[in-house]
């Protein structure tokens, strides 16, 4: 069945008010693998049409979601009505989240947003609503120094780290200001910002909401972090590590399943007595259990195994897990049950994610924890920093990510046959282009001294 429509009258009104505010343009705005918007601008004028499902893309070959294939028909981006956002650095411009559909009749296979849909339906069938809060970090470099990266505020470079350093914060108050007033305009819901632990890094930290909705939000926070840094004279990144002396940019999951009526089903009790229900426990023993593969999507890059380590260069912990294991509060695990809110958080998150695609992964893995009854048995209480026994040890490289992922039945179960196929293609060939690189570690190594 066609899921195309005819222009509404209510998309006239709506393009029609948008106009009178002075928006020109309008985008619906698909993801690529690496969590990039792509669309093409319409005239205002041209919404109705656009919100129909006008805009056709050839979009495999792009953004490595699967291989070009100049035969096979083209997709249709639906966009997503009740994600409206006027861009507040752009006001000329109407922003909306949009789904991929192939041929205009069905999602697309490897469309993120369609595929996080999918397991959100099944969650619903199963009385469960999915919310999702996300810690994004970023590093900002000033864009006139480049390659060389050199901080945005001259403060960052104290010792040992400039972590929650007033200073230093201040000193970038002219970029974070304006995040701050477009986040504000956006009804992002933010809650604080601060200066992270690596020289130039800042995290912000915003309200949770259905998964869908966080998701949506992070594609447009990637969009308005970039804008921003450009109108400053600067670059951010979300590379997960930058340089070898850095810390890693995480984007930690904090993760609950809430009734239809919006009952937190993870905790019982408040404050004090609050406790951890057997429901939150199963769905820690399937991410436990899952979390190979998993890894393959919360951390997708080369680089994101450069963050998972225990120490930093200097000797210093490095705050990322390396064990596939959960404790209370214990920061040192993959999966942590903390004081302060009702969520299970997955540590091990970096901010090269697709986080629609490790969203879906992660729901469904904590599902089939739920449905197997799984223990995950007793939370660590240790330092697992220096840990060599006891647990899983996460994947060390991405190819060992990749390899769990495609032999995981249930990415299987979760994810069309032509994603998983196309997504191991991509990372393996990512690898294969990584593994042809003679590094400078190894000439320092090895060229006289063996």
């Amino acid at each position: 069945m066609d899921t195309l429509r005819a222009p509404l009258d209510d998309h006239a009104a709506l393009a029609d008010e948008l106009a009178d505010a002075g928006v020109e343009l309008a985008l619906g705005a698909w993801v690529d693998v690496a969590g990039r918007a792509k669309s093409k601008l319409v005239p205002i004028g041209n919404l109705p049409a656009m919100l129909a499902g006008s805009e056709r893309y050839t979009p495999r070959g792009i953004g490595d979601l699967g291989r070009f294939n100049p035969s096979e028909d083209e997709c249709v981006a639906l966009p997503d009505p009740a994600t409206l956002r006027i861009l507040p650095w752009e006001p000329r411009v109407a922003f909306f989240n949009a789904d991929l559909l192939y041929g205009g009749r069905e999602p697309f296979a490897c469309c993120p947003r369609s595929i996080l849909r999918t397991v959100l339906a099944t969650a619903a069938d199963r009385g469960y609503r999915f919310m999702l809060g996300v810690e994004p970090e970023f590093y900002v470099y000033r864009k006139d120094a480049l390659p060389d990266l050199v901080p945005l505020a001259p403060s960052s470079t104290l010792r040992p780290t400039p972590a929650y350093d007033v200073q230093a914060a201040l000193d970038s108050l002219d970029f974070l200001g304006t995040v701050v007033r477009h986040l504000s305009a956006s009804d992002f819901g933010l809650f604080s910002f601060d200066h992270e632990g690596g020289e130039g890094q800042y995290e912000l930290d915003f309200a949770h909401a259905d998964a869908l909705t966080t998701c949506d939000r992070l594609t447009y926070l990637r969009l308005l972090l970039r804008s921003v840094a450009d109108a400053h004279g600067a670059v951010v990144t979300f590379m997960p590590k930058p340089n070898a002396a850095a810390w890693g940019s995480g984007a930690h999951m904090n993760m609950s399943l809430e009734s239809p009526d919006g009952e937190n089903l993870f905790v019982t009790g408040s404050g004090g007595s609050r406790a951890w229900t057997p429901l939150a426990r199963r769905f820690v023993a399937g991410l436990i259990r899952h979390a190979p593969a998993l890894s393959a999507l919360t951390c997708p890059t080369v680089n994101s195994y450069k963050r998972l380590v225990p120490t930093l260069t200097d000797g210093s912990a490095s705050w990322a897990p390396v064990w596939a294991a959960y404790g209370v509060n214990n920061r040192s695990c993959m999966l942590r049950l903390p004081q302060n809110r009702p969520a299970v958080e997955n540590r091990s998150v970096d901010m090269s994610a697709n986080m629609y695609l490790a969203a879906a992964f992660a729901l469904a893995a904590g599902l089939a924890g739920i449905e197997e009854g799984l223990d995950p048995g007793d939370p660590v209480t240790e330092d697992m920093s220096g840990w060599v026994t006891g647990a899983p040890h996460l994947p060390r490289t991405m190819t060992a990510a990749v390899d769990a992922f495609e032999a995981d039945a249930l990415v299987h179960k979760t994810f069309p046959a032509q994603f998983v196929s196309s997504y191991v293609d991509m990372r393996r060939r990512e690898w294969e282009d990584y593994h042809r690189v003679v590094s400078a570690w190894e000439v320092d190594r090895y060229l006289f001294n063996i």
